[in-house]
């Protein structure tokens, strides 16, 4: 099965349903079907072979949708860049992944025509041939070619191309699906995209909607107004955002409510989920904030069920994922002991572009090693203690970022936390948290330091803190950790 066989099917089958929605712009099934045909058909007249990569620089677009679709009909390889990257950083995306086109948004054509990456830039869609006019012979799907290399720094100098096959991707939209039908009932599905499609997030949610003959609706950029507007004006059913952006739109809805009775499931997930918003967000939107777990290399891993949530954990695994927590000799731990998430599941990617070395130390043995730490209770559901490169150690003693964080979230001023370990010469490492505070509420270091320990070990309890107007953050919401140790390190520099 590839990416293309869902959308072929659904636009035989109810060719004017809508597809897309953007704005004042849509598009339904049989005009997406036919423009990608068409499109597809113009790569190969360019001379590109199967399997070549073509960039996507582009924000959340109906035009982005038919680029990706087109190339996967074409048999080529997407190279998603992300729309906040410098010239030199798509360069380097370009140049690795050898990329034999550019297809970069008009606003944003500048910085790829900067970015010296050895391959033509196109500001717009290629020319659509006149209708009944002769037809390039498409290729003939292959499950197993790759459709899309999606660059992600994670713990590296260098991004490193996760690379997913139409196997490995459909997959996960197969599970993305029954998922989606235990949430709706079978009813018809409406997703609201906030997330970049540039960023697995995004990407999955079209193509999972697509697959599932729904409709998405697109945003072009996020927006707290515009996504509540959104939800109301198209009566979206599902949405999935980062627990940061989440804290935005409840914020929002708390102060100018809308009408959004038609939200039937919500989900957040790529970062820790605070229990103090799962309960907001039940108070404003009236269901509950199922919290998932992902990441670009299998995306969909595991989720709280529905009508089982527990609050602030990762859930169970989804149908077809195997779960195994290790330890650092790789064996597995006992219930309720900490170690490394592995995961084995169709949906894992194949490989790091160009990169064995890397490949080889992330799978292994068939199992993906995430990188993230991670507990089992006695019932099956798993708990999130933090990343392995993260973890603070004090004097000896492990801290969980997220643990810290959760207890903050629990103070009514605390808008968005995070925390890092700071270089000491005496301990090691010491706590120190970033903290936004919520519009209009006031609170120093000394009353969140004690308001901590009435919840944490005295170890645990943040030395330092440090209030900021925002977090620093990545392209889809999620605090940007790397950044904040890097403040921190700064701090520890100048004080010594």
């Amino acid at each position: 099965m590839t990416l293309v066989d869902a959308l072929n099917s659904h636009s035989q089958w109810n060719p004017q349903k809508t597809a897309l929605f953007c704005g004042d712009e849509d598009m339904s099934y049989g005009t997406l079907n036919e423009s990608t045909t068409v499109m597809a058909g113009w790569f190969l007249r360019e001379g590109l072979q199967p399997g070549d990569r073509v960039a996507v620089h582009w924000t959340n677009s109906i035009q982005v949708v038919q680029l990706l679709y087109a190339l996967f009909k074409a048999g080529l390889t997407a190279v998603t860049i992300n729309t906040r990257l410098k010239p030199a950083e798509i360069g380097y995306i370009l140049n690795h992944s050898q990329a034999k086109m550019c297809f970069s948004e008009p606003e944003l054509a500048p910085l790829a025509e900067q970015a010296d990456g050895n391959c033509p830039v196109f500001a717009r869609l290629p020319a659509f041939e006149t209708p009944g006019g002769d037809r390039a012979v498409l290729p003939t799907g292959d499950p197993d070619r790759p459709a899309v290399l999606l660059y992600t720094s994670g713990t590296t100098a260098r991004p490193k191309g996760v690379t997913h096959t139409h196997r490995t991707f459909t997959q996960m939209l197969v599970i993305l699906q029954k998922e989606w039908v235990k949430l709706t009932g079978g009813n018809d599905l409406r997703s609201l995209c906030v997330l970049p499609m540039m960023h697995i997030g995004g990407l999955s949610v079209v193509t999972g909607t697509i697959h599932s003959g729904g409709s998405v609706v697109l945003l072009p950029k996020f927006d707290t107004a515009a996504v509540l507007n959104a939800i109301e004006r198209f009566q979206c059913s599902w949405l999935a955002c980062m627990p940061a952006l989440w804290q935005f739109i409840v914020a929002e809805q708390e102060r100018s409510p809308r009408q959004v009775s038609s939200l039937t499931a919500a989900a957040a997930g790529g970062d820790a989920v605070p229990v103090a918003l799962q309960d907001r967000f039940r108070a404003a939107f009236g269901i509950p904030l199922q919290e998932v777990y992902g990441l670009t290399e299998s995306v969909l891993v595991m989720g709280n069920p529905i009508h089982a949530i527990r609050p602030g954990s990762m859930g169970v695994p989804f149908e077809g994922v195997e779960l195994r927590i290790v330890d650092a000799a790789g064996q597995d731990v006992p219930v309720g002991e900490t170690g490394e998430l592995l995961v084995r599941s169709p949906s894992v990617c194949v490989e790091y572009w160009n990169d064995p070395d890397a490949t080889r130390a992330a799978l292994e043995d068939g199992w993906l090693h995430t990188g993230d730490l991670a507990s089992c209770d006695a019932d099956g559901y798993y708990w999130f203690r933090g990343r392995k490169k993260e973890i603070i150690i004090r004097a000896g003693s492990n801290i969980s970022p997220q643990e810290v964080e959760e207890a903050l979230y629990r103070h009514a001023a605390v808008g968005e936390v995070g925390v890092v370990g700071q270089p000491d010469p005496v301990y090691g490492e010491i706590v120190t948290a970033f903290v936004v505070l919520r519009k209009g509420y006031h609170a120093g270091p000394e009353e969140l330091r004690e308001f901590a320990k009435e919840r944490l070990a005295d170890y645990k309890v943040p030395e330092k803190f440090v209030f900021l107007p925002d977090l620093p953050k990545g392209p889809t919401g999620k605090v940007h950790r790397r950044s904040l140790k890097e403040m921190a390190l700064a701090s520890s520099v100048a004080a010594a």
